[in-house]
């Protein structure tokens, strides 16, 4: 390509170029934005976990080493979200549980459809700042479930109360915690079948 010959071509080529990189660092700035935001959901999820911000419990891999004598009415709170035909709701209203004591609560889960639905719970506890303290081992939260026709699916969670939540002077007088779960209907999935993915022992199903 010959160079131009003239200042105004050398002026139209030089403001091409300048164009050019403008746009290049625009769509970077726009790309890295976007990449951004995306990262930024796994990133709060991952924080409100460690932190137990916005009531969000912890996951823990590992018992606590001890048992406190202080008593944590837990509450059990179940949803489902217009548009999932499914039934859902805990085995017991409530369980009285020490700090530190290891408990384990069954929620019973029925698609009450014909067909093949699947869903994903969402979850978290109140009063807010319970959720640093209040630590899942196994969970069928941790996996989206999917159910037959009329499928019955007993799904457990196993939790406890850190016996640090005895020295936080944010809960002090709290005597009661309530887990509260809504299951979304998810389109596709997201990971293996509720039979197969369920975090834990005990899982059952029934047709």
């Amino acid at each position: 390509m010959a160079a131009p010959s003239s200042p105004r071509e050398r002026r139209e080529t030089a403001t091409a170029r300048a164009n050019g990189r403008v746009a290049v660092v625009l769509f970077a700035l726009t790309a890295g934005m976007l990449g951004a935001a995306y990262a930024a959901v796994p990133f709060y999820t991952w924080f409100c976990r460690v932190t137990g911000y916005s009531g969000t419990p912890g996951v823990a891999s590992v018992a606590p080493d001890r048992v406190i004598d202080r008593v944590f009415e837990i509450r059990f709170d179940a949803n489902v979200h217009n548009g999932l035909p499914w039934e859902f709701r805990p085995e017991t209203p409530s369980l009285r549980v020490r700090a530190g004591e290891v408990a384990t609560i069954v929620y019973r889960i029925t698609n009450q459809s014909d067909r093949e639905t699947r869903g994903t719970a969402t979850f978290n506890v109140t009063p807010d700042q319970a959720g640093g303290h209040f630590n899942k081992l196994a969970c069928f939260c941790f996996t989206e479930q999917t159910l037959k026709p009329h499928e019955v699916l007993e799904a457990p969670v196993t939790f406890f109360v850190d016996p640090e939540a005895d020295r936080d002077k944010n809960l002090a007088g709290v005597d009661a915690i309530t887990l509260s779960y809504t299951f979304f209907a998810t389109e596709k999935p997201t990971g293996r079948a509720a039979s197969a993915a369920l975090t834990g022992p005990g899982a059952t199903t029934q047709n």
